[in-house]
């Protein structure tokens, strides 16, 4: 069958199938169709599964999977625009952002091939004690076994790359569920790893109900682990629904900024602006609170508030464009209600607040108090809220007064002092004199308490998707 331009078929078990019904993904920016995708059902869920079970029967070599993810790692670069495209038209992520995001994922494959050529367990001290005399120990690492990805929309190509990539090289097939506003670059993805050598059973793309199809993954004893990243609430409730199964989450945040005495306020400033309003806001690590010691806050305050109007609003598309449309009317009007309730309490509105085009324009809040949403849940939108405080302890504690722990950041002109405050701070990483919107794919990248049970970075994911081994040879006794 000839699939139409700007029609998707879902790849499971080596076909492309047509299922009948179409859906529809729309730009954020326009609303204009910007593909049409087949929509699955439970049947294609099952066959999406069972395929995957095959090609963990019967398995690839290390290095087939290696040679796999080098050549997919320079079959997306050479592709690198049409990704860039593709995220820009489904996500409404501005171009520029949408380049980076197809660059990393590039060195997100990259990073997978050296762990599936280089993935090792290790020997074992046996005869360090008496009873081990005598034998050799090693560990090996094996495939958990088939492994079910559920990814947002917000990197609807690097966050599927860090679940197949680093799956491929720990030798567990893959049964995909991308978010149905942007499943485009996924199955461009999958098109490309065909391309590359990866057996068509190897990964399986399902579009289908959301509940549906993770219920199944939960109850189906086929899957061994589920690699989740999306919204707490959602993510915790996987977590309880399949106490069997290897869960690993991936989660929100509340991002916090310190700006300490000694810090370059200017630079603060602008990096604060930056990367809380890319994209609208809607990252994991978007800025979110900053808190500013209250010598620099009215200095800070003015500068950052500059460079939030400085930024260009607008068309995705449009070479120039930092801050798009968020992805949808119901996150748009959900936060506007967030604002809302912040000014009724007695917050004050600093920039922003309006609805312009359709689009939500960035903002920015002060005098809130804790128990307000903007200064305690996850906006995931293009608001910031910035605080004076009088001591570290305070900062700190006002950093903590959230139930996530993804990143935080410090500016300060004493890193001694940051260092001794990043223990405090509850928190998976803590950066210094940078934002803590900073992600190189390479790196840990984990939550504590609601953000997650997992860590990220292909080094690290690989061995979340993999078990450890013992093997122990009795030596044959010298005579």
């Amino acid at each position: 069958m000839t699939e139409s331009p700007t029609r998707h078929l879902l790849p499971i078990g080596g076909e492309r199938l047509e299922t009948g019904t179409w859906t529809q993904v729309t730009s954020p920016w326009d609303g204009r169709v910007v593909g049409e995708v087949a929509q699955g059902d439970a049947m294609h869920v099952e066959a999406a599964i069972a395929a995957a079970t095959v090609a963990l029967e019967r398995g690839l070599a290390p290095y087939e999977r290696a040679e796999v993810l080098a050549r997919a790692a320079l079959a997306l670069a050479a592709r690198e625009e049409q990704f860039a495209r593709t995220i820009c038209a489904e996500a409404g992520k501005p171009i520029a952002a949408a380049r980076l995001e197809a660059q990393r994922a590039v060195g997100t494959f990259e990073a997978a091939a050296v762990e599936a050529r280089t993935l090792a367990g290790d020997v074992v001290p046996m005869d360090g004690w008496a009873v081990g005399a005598g034998k050799l120990g090693f560990t090996a690492r094996r495939p958990v076994g088939v492994v079910a990805a559920i990814t947002p929309f917000n990197f609807p190509l690097n966050l599927v790359a860090h679940k197949v990539a680093p799956a491929i090289a720990a030798g567990c097939p893959v049964v995909l569920k991308p978010s149905e506003r942007t499943p485009l670059s996924a199955l461009l993805l999958a098109e490309v790893l065909a391309e590359c050598g990866l057996p068509g059973d190897w990964l399986n793309v399902v579009v289908a109900d959301p509940k549906e199809t993770a219920r199944t993954f939960c109850e189906d004893e086929r899957i061994a682990m589920i690699s989740f990243t999306g919204s707490a609430a959602v993510g915790w409730t996987l977590r309880e629904a399949a106490p069997a199964k290897k869960v690993a989450l991936e989660l929100g945040n509340a991002t916090p900024v310190i700006v300490a005495p000694g810090a370059d306020v200017e630079v603060a400033a602008e990096r604060c602006a930056a990367t809380g309003f890319a994209f609208a806001g809607q990252t994991c690590i978007s800025v979110q609170r900053v808190f500013v010691h209250e010598t620099l806050a009215d200095d800070f305050l003015e500068r950052f508030t500059a460079h939030v109007e400085a930024l260009s609003t607008g068309d995705p598309a449009d070479e120039r464009t930092v801050v798009g449309p968020l992805i949808d009317h119901d996150s748009r009007d959900r936060i506007l209600g967030w604002i809302e309730e912040a000014t009724r309490g007695g917050a004050s509105l600093v920039t922003g607040g309006a609805v312009e085009g359709g689009m939500l324009q960035p903002t920015v809040v002060t005098d809130t108090t804790p128990e307000m949403s903007l200064a305690s849940r996850e906006v995931f939108g293009p608001v910031v809220v910035v605080e004076p405080y009088a001591t570290m302890d305070e900062a700190i504690a006002r950093a903590n007064e959230t139930p996530y722990g993804l990143q935080a950041g410090i500016f300060t002109g004493d890193v001694a002092g940051a260092l001794a405050a990043a223990p405090r701070l509850r928190f998976g990483s803590v950066l210094i004199n940078e934002t803590p919107a900073f992600r190189a794919d390479q790196m840990p990248y984990s939550g504590t308490r609601a953000s997650g049970n997992s860590t990220e970075g292909p080094r690290y994911t690989v061995r979340e998707m993999t078990v450890e081994q013992l093997v122990v040879v009795q030596l044959p006794t010298s005579t």
